[in-house]
C-alpha cells in the first residue's frame, strides 16, 4: 500500500497517487456500475474500499476512511441483496421507498451524522468533523438503500456529493474533488434510469397474460 499511495502520475501539474487515481476511478465505475444494475457493482466498489482506505487515513480524515470499512461490509450484504432479488427477464426490479422507509433513512442521515461528529471530534481523528462525519454517514445509508433496490439512494449519492467537494478542496485531494463533481453528473443520469426501469416493470406488471383468464404477472418489489 506504501508503494500505492507514495507513488503515482503528476497531472496538471499535481502529484496524484496511485491510490487514489485508481480507488476514485473505482468508485466512478461503481456508480456507473449501479446505473444499470450491474451485479459486478458490489465487486468493484469492494476493491476500491481497500485503496481508499489508505487515500483518506493518510490525509487524517478518519470519517473518510472508516466508512471504507463500513462500505465494504455493506457491500457484501448488497451483494448477496441482489443476487437474491434478480429477476430472470427483468434483472434488478427496482423500488421505490414507502413514507416509512425514508423516515427510517432520514433518521439514519441526522442521528449518524450527530453522533459520528462528536466521536470523531472527542477522538480527534479528524480536522473537519462534522463534514466527514456527513460524507461517512451518508454513504453507509446510500449503499444500503442501494443494497435494498430503493431508487431514493441516489438522492443521498446528491447530498453526499453537496458537502464532499468543498471538503475535498480543502483537504488538497483536488482529482478526489473533481471525481465527486463527475459523481453528481452520473447520480443525475443514475436516479432517472432507475426511475424508467421502476415505470417499465410496473407497466409489464399490470399487462394481461397471454393465457385467457390468468391473472396479470406481479414482479417481486
Amino acid at each position: 500500500m506504501d508503494l500505492l499511495l507514495h507513488h503515482g502520475p503528476t497531472v496538471f501539474g499535481q502529484f496524484v497517487s496511485w491510490a487514489e487515481l485508481v480507488g476514485q476511478l473505482g468508485a466512478l465505475a461503481v456508480v456507473f456500475l449501479a446505473q444499470r444494475r450491474s451485479i459486478v457493482t458490489w465487486p468493484v466498489q469492494m476493491a476500491a474500499c481497500a485503496l481508499l482506505f489508505g487515500v483518506y487515513a493518510s490525509a487524517h480524515l478518519g470519517g473518510l476512511a472508516f466508512r471504507q470499512v463500513i462500505v465494504l461490509a455493506i457491500s457484501v450484504f448488497g451483494l448477496l441483496a441482489w443476487l437474491r432479488q434478480r429477476d430472470p427477464v427483468y434483472g434488478l426490479v427496482v423500488r421505490q421507498a414507502s413514507w416509512w422507509q425514508r423516515l427510517g433513512l432520514a433518521g439514519l442521515l441526522t442521528g449518524g451524522t450527530v453522533a459520528t461528529a462528536l466521536v470523531l471530534d472527542a477522538l480527534d481523528a479528524s480536522w473537519a468533523p462534522w463534514p466527514d462525519a456527513a460524507i461517512f454517514v451518508g454513504t453507509a445509508v446510500a449503499f444500503l438503500a442501494q443494497g435494498l433496490r430503493l431508487i431514493e439512494f441516489w438522492a443521498i449519492w446528491l447530498l453526499v456529493d453537496a458537502v464532499g467537494v468543498p471538503l475535498q478542496l480543502a483537504s488538497g485531494l483536488w482529482f478526489s474533488a473533481a471525481v465527486y463533481v463527475v459523481f453528481a453528473g452520473l447520480v443525475v443520469h443514475g436516479w432517472w434510469s432507475w426511475v424508467r426501469a421502476r415505470r417499465r416493470a410496473g407497466a409489464a406488471a399490470q399487462e394481461p397474460s397471454p393465457v385467457a383468464g390468468s391473472s396479470p404477472r406481479i414482479l417481486p418489489g
